[in-house]
């Protein structure tokens, strides 16, 4: 069901309180307020009342200070300080109402007033018009004098679940019966009141209740949005084509639809669909669609594709498939491509990576240094234990002024059984971070003290089974003691911190620290009229980084470069395209070109050599092209960047 107004709204809406003319009395046992213009005296009931200030005229409505009229009608009031919000409460409601605005807000439901209240000599001043509505009071006019009338009036409120409603279904109504003195129901009346409507539509359901003392209530009406029953979702798709030839591009127009116009997207799947087929013969083409609750449509159709080649699929990969996807190549003809010579000019950068021992088997120490300025973090780790561990990285002052630690691009994946999966996203989730050139934030580290940093690590237990990878840069403005510890989930590390034993390392993977991690490649000249290609991660065109291991004093080598930005600018040939090939074997990590990030691949990893990712297209003149780069964890290397010309377009 959808109601057409709020409940609270409805049943103010049919009560007399929106100021109906006429004269006010206290017949029936309610009560008369008399107010007048310029004067602190009021008449209730015939009894003089003093007003903390004047009603006053402001831009032609008239005003009365909200305490007063609270007080008088047997509200309580208070002030939320927070929300800056004056309140008058009863047991079945409130009122509340803010300085310099017309809103109010009434039982949780915002309402808009005639004019705004202000302040007069510290009282909140409200439109007597407001009150009267929001206070279900009636309001008449007698030269300077203004007359409220009102009742302690039971309230005939109700709720109708469920809150979305079909012709057919069962309807309950929810009692939200309420009296200002406390008093049971007595009777009740019902107008349009239905427990099932059969039929589409609007409809008004209004109530009206009467108290132990007699007194009836105003009517309480909803109106009630009764949809039809919902149908299932109609699945249907066009082709600008039913006959193809091998390698043509085919367009897709999906023309579903749905009763209700609540086709979920993100559950439309498609079977057998290629925006280009490569063999001849009968294609099938399904499309199911789902409407948002969980009814399906399936419809198949044939697509015919002849003998006669347009492109192959080498040739139609090159031409059209998207920045981010993948496209089949010739693996052992790539390795023939000239490679190109590039330079290499070092920017002073630090890096930490821990990532030995690559398995954790023990909890304990994984890495210890010193650090001070800007630094690169790298963790990625496999937990082999039998049992849930958390990571931390705790900093350590153990100098004599306060260090500023500071946190700027961070990107984690995992925790994850795919070590290529949470490789992929710490790499995307940093570089996106990176491009944003998110803000950096510090805390001080005062002499002696250790401080636990690089909360999102420490996040969420590490299962067994599961990989996690991150990278971090972080900064210290002195030198800080860096420890990366491995605990049982429960643990507390700093409690354990000083009693654990070093991991050792596991031989094959690294554990260090290195200078020198941004790299730029010079490359020169205008690339692109030929096939050529850039070698990364080989340790021959790109050599990798040597550092040491602080824990056992031992020389290290960066093997894959992990950790490293890289950074080239490209002059690119006219209609040249990039692609990313692996040389090592599985594949999955991003780049940024010229500012924007490209999925390696969007929704894959690349398996083989046999596979590409389309990094960039240049058009039909000379362009230059920036691309950042850092090697994946869990990835396999060397990688290649394959720069050749596009081939030509046919009809």
């Amino acid at each position: 069901m959808k109601l057409i107004k709020g409940l609270t709204l409805l049943s103010l809406a049919a009560a007399p309180l929106y100021g109906m003319s006429g004269t006010a009395s206290a017949e029936g046992g309610a009560k008369l307020l008399t107010l007048t213009k310029g004067s602190s005296q009021m008449m209730l009931d015939g009894t003089s009342v003093t007003a903390v200030q004047p009603m006053t005229i402001k831009n032609n409505f008239s005003y009365v200070a909200f305490s007063t009229l609270a007080q008088l009608y047997g509200y309580k009031t208070s002030y939320d300080a927070k929300s800056k919000e004056s309140i008058a409460k009863t047991p079945s409601g409130e009122i509340r109402f803010r300085m310099n605005t017309k809103d109010i807000w009434v039982d949780g439901v915002k309402w808009t007033g005639e004019a705004p209240s202000f302040s007069q000599k510290g009282s909140l001043m409200i439109p007597v018009r407001t009150w009267a509505k929001v206070s279900r009071s009636s309001i008449s006019f007698a030269g300077k004098n203004i007359m409220l009338s009102w009742a302690d009036q039971p309230s005939a409120a109700f709720q109708i679940q469920p809150s979305v409603i079909h012709a057919g279904e069962a309807v309950q109504y929810i009692d939200q019966y309420s009296s200002p003195a406390g008093l049971p129901l007595l009777s009740e009346e019902w107008t349009g009141k239905q427990d099932v409507f059969t039929e589409p539509g609007t409809y008004t359901v209004t109530r009206r209740v009467q108290d132990a003392s007699g007194i009836w209530s105003e009517p309480y009406s909803a109106d009630v949005q009764v949809l039809a029953v919902n149908q299932p979702p109609v699945a249907d798709f066009s082709t600008d084509k039913e006959v193809y030839r091998q390698g043509e591009q085919i367009q897709y127009s999906d023309l579903s639809t749905d009763d209700n116009n609540a086709i979920d997207t993100a559950k439309t799947k498609w079977t057998g669909r290629q925006n280009a087929f490569f063999e001849p013969g009968e294609k099938t083409v399904t499309l199911t669609v789902t409407d948002n609750e969980g009814l399906t449509s399936t419809i198949s159709k044939t697509i015919q594709v002849t003998d006669e080649i347009l492109y192959t699929q080498e040739e139609y990969g090159l031409l059209f498939t998207p920045a981010g996807e993948k496209i089949s190549v010739d693996g052992a003809h790539i390795k023939d491509i000239p490679k190109i010579k590039y330079g290499i000019e070092s920017e002073p950068s630090k890096m930490m990576r821990s990532n030995s021992p690559e398995l954790w088997t023990s909890e304990g120490i994984a890495f210890d240094d010193q650090f001070d300025g800007k630094v690169r973090m790298l963790f990625h780790n496999k937990n082999t234990l039998g049992y849930n561990v958390k990571m931390y990285l705790a900093v350590t002052n153990e100098g004599f002024q306060t260090s500023r630690f500071g946190v700027k691009a961070t990107g984690m994946g995992g925790p994850d059984p795919s070590e290529i999966r949470t490789g992929k996203l710490s790499t995307i989730r940093y570089l996106t971070a990176l491009n944003n050139n998110v803000p950096e934030t510090f805390i001080d580290v005062k002499p002696g003290q250790t401080e636990l940093v690089l909360q999102e690590i420490s996040a969420v237990p590490i299962k067994p089974g599961m990989v996690y990878s991150a990278y971090a840069d972080v900064s210290a403005s002195s030198t800080l003691r860096f420890r990366v510890i491995v605990v049982a989930d429960g643990k507390d590390p700093l409690a354990e911190m000083d009693s654990m034993e070093l991991m050792p390392a596991d031989g094959k993977h690294t554990r260090g620290s290195f200078n020198n991690t941004d790299r730029d490649l010079i490359v020169d000249g205008v690339i692109g009229e030929q096939p050529q290609q850039i070698l990364l991660g080989d340790n021959n065109y790109d050599p990798y980084l040597d550092g040491y291991d602080n824990t056992d004093g031992s020389l290290q080598l960066n093997r894959g470069n992990f950790g490293v930005l890289y950074k080239m600018s490209i002059t690119l040939a006219p209609r040249t395209v990039v692609y990313l090939n692996p040389r090592g074997g599985l594949f999955a990590g991003a780049f940024i070109i010229n500012g924007q990030l490209v999925p390696v691949t969007n929704n894959e990893q690349l398996k083989d050599q046999n596979e590409g990712a389309v990094l960039y297209r240049s058009g039909d003149s000379v362009e230059t092209v920036e691309f950042k780069y850092m090697t994946p964890s869990g990835s396999n290397l060397p990688v290649t960047m394959v720069f050749q010309p596009m081939p030509g377009l046919k009809n």
